[in-house]
């Protein structure tokens, strides 16, 4: 029998994986699977510690990427995330979750997978491979000047989130690249790049771990820091909350008290007054206005209630600004 010199058809991209520290080999672990529960859980433990100075290392840059986004969704932008496996379910993931906590619209924060929605649950073949498909899908949103495009990649490789944030960018929009590898060449296509280098997986490879984790804690980051930028916030307090089941009912009830010090009988009034709209509520409140007014002076002030909150003058900010008192905090 002769040996064939065909090469492998993969020789290639395993050549390019070899040199990503996500794939990285750990021979120290070699032996995990013959270890106690609780000691793996511990090298895990351990693993995961290392993940926020990963993060901590890129603050300045994802914190530029921040106020460039909030900027362009200020001018009634979108953000868009674009990923596959892993790195798509976390963009969806964090999308998910701003319409409930910032009664943002469902169309303003948008996941985007490669593969579809289906891939959410359940592996797409080949669709991580095609930049074409992340470009028609980006066109199927007509993705303009005014939006921010997230490509997410562990490895900072994959054709589908480097293929997103190349034709983003030739649409004009504002383009992030976050991955888990240095000199990667989604962040050499994105405006914005974010490398959060955490290093070889206990599981060699398996970047839903370490790489998975930071990708959420940044997502945090941006979709968080940008909704206060954009006045969804008041203080620390989540003012635009939609209370869409009895636990946010009652959160937003709390919200108001926090941040007025109201009896519950003016509260119930004030969001009564206002169809439950907890920013407008505190409004009525702090700046004894009615519920009309409270509407017009955030729409003058483009949502930031405590822009609005200086423009009424029976409210403790108001006072502040004219020097005559502290603000309400």
């Amino acid at each position: 029998m002769t040996s064939s010199t065909s090469p492998s058809p993969y020789g290639e991209l395993r050549a390019t994986l070899a040199t990503l520290t996500t794939e990285a080999f750990r021979p120290e672990l070699a032996d995990i699977d013959r270890r106690s529960t609780e000691d793996i859980a511990r090298v895990m433990n351990g693993e995961d510690q290392t993940v926020p100075a990963a993060v901590a290392a890129q603050l300045p840059r994802i914190a530029a990427a921040i106020d460039a986004t909030a900027e362009r969704m200020a001018r009634g932008g979108r953000l868009i995330y674009a990923g596959a496996g892993t790195a798509g379910r976390m963009g969806i993931l964090d999308a998910s979750e701003c319409p409930p906590t910032f009664n943002t619209d469902p169309s303003e924060v948008v996941g985007l997978i490669a593969g579809g929605p289906g891939a959410m649950v359940k592996s797409v073949e080949g669709a991580e491979d095609s930049g074409e498909l992340a470009a028609s899908d980006l066109d199927e949103l007509k993705v303009d000047v005014n939006d921010t495009v997230v490509g997410i990649s562990a490895s900072g490789r994959t054709p589908y989130a480097v293929g997103a944030v190349e034709h983003a960018r030739s649409l004009g929009a504002l383009t992030i690249g976050l991955s888990c590898n240095a000199d990667s060449a989604l962040a050499a296509a994105a405006e914005h790049g974010l490398e959060v280098v955490v290093g070889p997986e206990l599981l060699t490879g398996s970047t839903r771990l370490k790489a998975g984790t930071a990708q959420k804690l940044v997502l945090n980051m941006i979709s968080t820091i940008t909704m206060i930028r954009l006045g969804k916030t008041y203080g620390n307090l989540m003012v635009d909350v939609r209370a869409s089941n009895e636990k946010l009912r009652a959160r937003s009830r709390h919200i108001v008290a926090l941040a007025t010090g109201a009896p519950d009988e003016e509260i119930e009034s004030a969001l009564a007054a206002t169809d439950g709209e907890v920013k407008n509520a505190i409004l009525t409140i702090l700046g004894s206005v009615d519920g009309p007014t409270a509407a017009d002076l955030l729409k003058d002030s483009h949502g930031h209630l405590r822009a609005a909150l200086q423009a009424s003058p029976g409210s403790p900010e108001h006072e502040h600004e004219q020097g005559q008192g502290p603000a309400h905090t």
